[in-house]
C-alpha cells in the first residue's frame, strides 16, 4: 500500500467555529411539578391581571389621545415640547412602569441615564423578548425605530405615535437611506430631540452572547450610552427565539420577572471610530459584552432568514447558521449567493440526519465512489474533524477551496487528460477509461456523469459543456486537483521509498502554500 500523505493544514482562526453555535434557540424545560403549579396559581393570576391591565390601558390610551392630538408624524415633524413633553416623560411613563408591574415585572435601575445632549443615542443589548419594551418606559419614553405599520395598531398604535418614532417603511425603497438620515438628524438636533433608543442586534436572541450590532446607531458618529438587560429568573419564560419551544406563563404571585437595567458609561468615539461604524459598534458591543459577561458571534438576522430557507428546504433550521457576518465579510459572499449555496448543500443533505454529511453522502452526490482524492478533499472540507460537514463547512470549503482552484488552466488540463486522441470532444469511452483507472468509478455511475454533463445529448462532452458543469459544481476541480497531488506525492515516494519523513515534511509545506486561501487575514 503506498505511504499516506501526512500534512497539517492551516485553518484560518478566525473561521472556526463561535463560541455559542446558536443564539437563535431557547427550549425552557420545566417539571411536572412547576408545570401544575403554574397552571393552578394562573387560574387566580390570569383574571386578576388581565382585569388589572384592562384598567390601565383604559387610563393610558385617553391620556395618549391627547398627548398626540394634532401632532404631525410625517412631513416636517418637530419635537414635542412644553406640555406634550411633560406628560409623555411623567404621566405615560409611569402609567408604563404600572402596566407592566401589573404584567409581573419588577424593574432595577443601576448606573444614570445620561441627557439627549450628551448621549443622543441609547444601544439596548440583548435583545431578547417583545417584554423589552420596558426599557422605553424606564429610560422616559425616547425615540424609537419602528415601522409604518404599527402607527395602525389598535390601542397601542397610539401608545407608538407618544414615542415620536423614526418610521420605518417596507414599500419604500429609499426606506433604510431615509431612516439613517433621520436618525443621523435627531442626534445631531442638540438636545431638541429626545434620545433615539435602538437595539442594535435587530432580533431576538437567547441571551447566550451579543450577535452582530448593525450599524444604524452607530453611523451618526455622535456618543452612544450603552444598556444591558438581564432577566435572571430561573425558569425563562420571557424569551421569544427564531426556533425552540416558548412557554409564556405567569409566574407565581409571591415572585415577579425580575428585570435588571443598567446604564453604562457613554461611549464617546474617537476620531477612528467615527469613521468607521463598524469599528463603532464592534467596541460597544465588547464593552457591553465584558459588563455582561457574555461571548460575542457574528451572527445576524441574515442567519435567521437562512434558517427559515433551510427549513423549506426540509433541513433542520440550524442548518443556515453560518455567522453571515463573517462569512459575508471574509468571503466576500452577498445573501443570495449564500442561499444559493444552501439550495446546492440541501440536495447533498435533505436525507442526512441532523443535516449533516458523512463522506458516503459526499461521494453520493458526486456520483464518484470513496477514494484517497475524495477522503482527502472531504478532510479539506471537515474543518472541525467530526467527520461530517456542515453548511457552514460547506461555504467556506467551496469558496475558499473549490472555486479558487475552478480556473481556466486547471479545467484545460483536465480536459486535455480526458481528451486522450485530442480532437477536442470527449467521448464515452474516454470518459470511462480515464475515470475508471484514477477514481474507480463503476459504469453505472460513469453513465449518469456523463450524461449530466453532456447537456445536449450529442453523446460526446465539449469542453464549453465541461467548463459550464464546472462551474455549476466546482467540487469536481478540487477534486482533479487534489487527485494529481496525490499522484505527484505517490510518484516522489517511489523514487525515494527511504525518505518518507522528509517527503511528508515536503509535502506539508507544499501543502501550506497551496493553503493560502485559507489563511486571510483576521
Amino acid at each position: 500500500m503506498p505511504p499516506q500523505r501526512v500534512f497539517a493544514l492551516p485553518r484560518q482562526r478566525s473561521l472556526l467555529l463561535p463560541a455559542v453555535i446558536n443564539p437563535f434557540v431557547q427550549d425552557t424545560t420545566m417539571t411536572k411539578a412547576t408545570i401544575i403549579k403554574c397552571v393552578l396559581l394562573g387560574i387566580f393570576l390570569v383574571p386578576i391581571r388581565a382585569v388589572l391591565l384592562s384598567l390601565v390601558l383604559m387610563v393610558t390610551w385617553p391620556v395618549a389621545v391627547i398627548i398626540t392630538l394634532n401632532h404631525p408624524l410625517k412631513g416636517t415633524v418637530e419635537p414635542m415640547t412644553g406640555w406634550r413633553r411633560f406628560m409623555c416623560r411623567s404621566v405615560m411613563a409611569a402609567l408604563g412602569r404600572t402596566y407592566y408591574f401589573c404584567m409581573g415585572f419588577r424593574v432595577v435601575v443601576k448606573g444614570k441615564q445620561v441627557n439627549s445632549s450628551e448621549a443622543p443615542i441609547l444601544a439596548v443589548a440583548p435583545h431578547s423578548t417583545f417584554f423589552d419594551g420596558i426599557v422605553c418606559i424606564v429610560a422616559g419614553l425616547p425615540s424609537t425605530v419602528s415601522r409604518v405599520e404599527n402607527l395602525a395598531t389598535p390601542i397601542f398604535g397610539r401608545f407608538v405615535r407618544c414615542l415620536q418614532p423614526v418610521l420605518v417603511s417596507r414599500k419604500d425603497p429609499d426606506s433604510r437611506k431615509n431612516t439613517i438620515q433621520e436618525i443621523d438628524s435627531r442626534a445631531k438636533s442638540g438636545g431638541r430631540w429626545p434620545q433615539v433608543l435602538i437595539f442594535p442586534e435587530g432580533t431576538c436572541t437567547n441571551r447566550s452572547c451579543l450577535i452582530t450590532f448593525k450599524q444604524g446607531a452607530f453611523i451618526p458618529g455622535v456618543p452612544v450610552q450603552p444598556v444591558v438587560m438581564r432577566y435572571p429568573n430561573k425558569l425563562d419564560t420571557v424569551s421569544w427565539t427564531w426556533q425552540g419551544f416558548i412557554h409564556f406563563l405567569l409566574d407565581r404571585p409571591c415572585d415577579l420577572f425580575c428585570l435588571f437595567l443598567q446604564f453604562l458609561p457613554t461611549h464617546i468615539p474617537t476620531e477612528e471610530e467615527k469613521k468607521s461604524p463598524p469599528l463603532f459598534a464592534c467596541r460597544v458591543r465588547e464593552t457591553m459584552a465584558r459588563t455582561l459577561g457574555v461571548p460575542v458571534t457574528d451572527h445576524t438576522y441574515e442567519d435567521c432568514r437562512l434558517m427559515i430557507s433551510a427549513g423549506e428546504l426540509t433541513l433542520p433550521m440550524e442548518a443556515g447558521l453560518v455567522e453571515f457576518t463573517k462569512i459575508s465579510r471574509k468571503l466576500n459572499l452577498k445573501w443570495d449567493n449564500v442561499k444559493k449555496e444552501l439550495e446546492g448543500y440541501a440536495a447533498m443533505a435533505s436525507s442526512c440526519k441532523g443535516g449533516r454529511i458523512t463522506i458516503e453522502e459526499f461521494a453520493r452526490f458526486l456520483k464518484l465512489p470513496v477514494n484517497p482524492a475524495l477522503e482527502e478533499l472531504f478532510a479539506l472540507f471537515d474543518r472541525n474533524g467530526d467527520g461530517t460537514i456542515d453548511f457552514r463547512e460547506y461555504v467556506i470549503g467551496v469558496t475558499i477551496l473549490c472555486r479558487p482552484a475552478n480556473t481556466e488552466d486547471v479545467l484545460r488540463l483536465a480536459f486535455q487528460l480526458f481528451d486522450t486522441d485530442k480532437d477536442e470532444k470527449i467521448t464515452r469511452e474516454e470518459f470511462t477509461a480515464l475515470l475508471r483507472s484514477a477514481l474507480g468509478v463503476s459504469n453505472l455511475n460513469m453513465a449518469k456523469l456523463f450524461k449530466e454533463i453532456d447537456a445536449d445529448g450529442s453523446g460526446f462532452i465539449t469542453f464549453t459543456e465541461f467548463h459550464d458543469f464546472a462551474m455549476i459544481h466546482p467540487e469536481y476541480a478540487k477534486l482533479f486537483s487534489t487527485y494529481l497531488e496525490l499522484q505527484r506525492y505517490q510518484a516522489i515516494q517511489e523514487a525515494n521509498p527511504g525518505d518518507l519523513e522528509l517527503t511528508g515534511q515536503t509535502s506539508s509545506a507544499e501543502k501550506l502554500e497551496d493553503s493560502t486561501s485559507d489563511k486571510k487575514d483576521d
